[in-house]
């Protein structure tokens, strides 16, 4: 390593070479080097457990040479059986040094004392002295035994009238938190029983030391007892008995004096973890952080949902490109088919038109103009039935052969058209003859039973399905007694009938089905059109007003649940009922709906009727 020459006054130093960089070296201790090492990482300090010693020793002589004994101005005034209240620090002296005095300094300044307060020294001076314990000496005496034992030198130190147990308000604390609380900790650290306490830093410390610091106090194990305050003496006591109780008392009152000392600390360090700034500028720091996250989370939820977003569109627009090109492929297979289709219609018309065209030019092959008009036929009947392939196949048999050969060729074609309808038409009818057949075995076996159904029977049918819908119980066969009451063709339908008669109607033409409802009305209009002047009970109380103007139309759904509404609404005993219910009902008048009133209530009751018939019946 070179070493630059010292600049003389006047003159500059210049380095015209690099300096070469440091290199950092790893130490491995061994030996006693080692063995420091561990005091030194144990102790969290940076000098050797050597070189600790020594200064502590040193400093000890250091402060046995520089003690100064400071007169307690108080000492002869003491009295001696008052001796618990007296600060025996003071009266030997070390009223400075107090709990930091060593045992050392405790018996030079009690030889001092000694020296100079002993009672054979002030008789010798000539100081009048006090016989027995009553002479200001004995306080001395009881210092030095309190001080010179550890355990009751701690007990007295854990009482130590001069230390300051206050805490300083949160007042106090927002306005120099550093400065007001800094020393409060200091001196409560001397309860802690570990040696090191973490010192409460400044606004520049780190999250961690706060936080080492603060779990320090919380977690904060005191030494501190307080046995020196009892108030009993168990050595006082004059039997087993009562030392074991004042023993207990003892006990209450220590642990009573603990519990209140250590919720002083507990509410220091609440007070100061509410106060300290460095707390405030966590928890924002926190926060923002917790902020940062939750809008990183959110715009990434966000990202997120824009990529579905995204894949989700492009799946939308891959699909309908799909669906348009599908689209296209059908319309295009559409148009080609309907271009088929057209061409076959033009060359089904074409090789129709080329049949006639011939069979008219030859005169359909005949010379009678009887069998020329049946031919006529023939031919129209072949263009409709046989297919384009036939039709061709015909057409080139009559261009290319002689009149003859045509003629053959037509007839033939002609005859196996006619046998092929024949066989459908002899189909056809077969299947009818079958179906009479059936519907005629399921008519039953005969009697009353097989007679035909007649317009009033249909009608009285389609009223009873509509009377007795689907859900009622033995429904077909209320439906038949029903038909037999009301019938007046003296027919006795069964249930198995009255089905069969049901499906056939269900497979009519619509047209048909309107022909009977239509009928059914009229032949109900026609029945009802007067009214009998005797009614039961449960007929209106009022009478039909014969100047009144009725509407014939049929009644709709809404009029139904209108009219069922106002029934429900105004009941028998209200006045002016019907006009009240008309007025209900929009387009009907005080007759239609005591009209239709009637009828519902003889729907009711043939229905009631018919249904106790059947119950009747199955309990037999």
């Amino acid at each position: 390593m070179k070493m630059l020459k010292e600049a003389l006054d006047g003159q500059l130093t210049e380095l015209y070479n690099a300096v070469a960089a440091s290199v950092q070296v790893q130490v491995e201790p061994v030996g006693r080097w080692f063995e420091a090492f561990l005091k030194r990482r144990s102790r969290n300090v940076s000098a050797s457990f050597q070189e600790l010693e020594e200064e502590e020793e040193l400093s000890e002589e250091e402060e046995d040479e520089e003690l100064q004994l400071e007169e307690y101005p108080m000492l002869k005034t003491l009295d001696p059986k008052d001796w618990k209240n007296q600060d025996h620090y003071a009266v030997l002296g070390l009223r400075l040094v107090r709990y930091k005095a060593t045992q050392k300094q405790i018996k030079a300044a009690h030889k001092a004392m000694v020296l100079k307060h002993h009672p054979d020294k002030r008789k010798a001076a000539g100081e009048q002295i006090v016989e027995g314990d009553n002479d200001y000496f004995t306080c001395i005496t009881k210092a030095i035994e309190i001080l010179s034992d550890p355990v009751k030198r701690r007990a007295f130190d854990s009482v130590d009238p001069t230390f300051d147990n206050a805490v300083p308000s949160k007042a106090e604390g927002k306005e120099k938190f550093f400065v007001v609380f800094a020393p409060v900790f200091e001196r409560n650290a001397r309860w802690s029983l570990k040696k090191h306490s973490p010192s409460l830093g400044n606004m520049e410390a780190s999250f961690e030391d706060v936080d080492n610091f603060y779990s320090f106090w919380y977690n904060f194990d005191s030494w501190r007892e307080f046995s020196y305050l009892d108030e009993e003496e168990k050595e006082k006591a004059e039997c087993r008995d009562e030392r074991r109780w004042i023993e207990k008392q003892n006990r209450a009152s220590r642990a009573q004096r603990k519990k209140e000392e250590m919720n002083r600390i507990r509410t220091l360090v609440d007070t100061a973890y509410n106060c300290d700034p460095r707390i405030k500028k966590f928890k924002e720091e926190e926060k923002a952080r917790k902020e940062s996250e939750k809008k990183a989370k959110a715009e990434a939820k966000k990202r997120e949902q824009e990529e579905k977003e995204r894949a989700r569109q492009a799946e939308a627009t891959a699909a309908r490109m799909l669906k348009e090109k599908e689209e296209e492929t059908a319309r295009q297979a559409a148009q080609q088919a309907k271009k088929e289709k057209e061409a076959q219609k033009k060359a089904f018309k074409k090789e129709r038109q080329k049949l006639r065209t011939t069979c008219k030019t030859q005169n359909y092959f005949t010379e009678n103009e009887a069998d020329s008009v049946r031919m006529m036929e023939e031919v129209e009947k072949l263009c409709d039935r046989l297919e384009l392939t036939s039709l061709q196949t015909l057409n080139e048999a009559l261009s290319s052969g002689n009149k003859d050969q045509s003629k053959a060729a037509l007839e033939k074609q002609v005859q196996e058209v006619n046998v092929q309808l024949q066989k459908e038409k002899d189909a056809e009818i077969q299947a009818q003859q079958g179906s009479r057949s059936a519907e005629h075995a399921s008519g039953g076996g005969g009697g009353l039973n097989n007679r035909g159904w007649n317009e009033e029977d249909l009608q009285l049918l389609i009223k009873a399905v509509n009377l007795f819908p689907a859900g009622t119980n033995a429904r077909w066969e209320v439906i038949a007694n029903y038909m037999n009451q009301h019938s007046s063709s003296g027919a006795k339908r069964t249930a198995k009938d009255v089905i069969n008669k049901a499906k056939t109607l269900q497979k009519l033409d619509p047209h048909q089905k309107d022909e009977i409802n239509r009928k059914a009305f009229e032949k109900f209009k026609k029945e009802h059109s007067f009214v009998p002047p005797t009614v039961d009970n449960a007929v209106p109380s009022e009478r039909f007003d014969a100047q009144s103007e009725s509407n014939a139309a049929p009644w709709t759904t809404e009029e139904q649940k209108l009219l069922e509404q106002a029934l429900k609404t105004y009941p028998v005993s209200t006045p002016e009922r019907w006009e009240k219910i008309s007025a209900a009902v929009p387009g009907r008048s005080k007759k239609d709906c005591m009209k239709r009133y009637k009828e519902l209530v003889e729907m009711i009751k043939a229905k009631k009727a018919a249904q106790e018939q059947v119950s009747a019946k199955n309990k037999k």
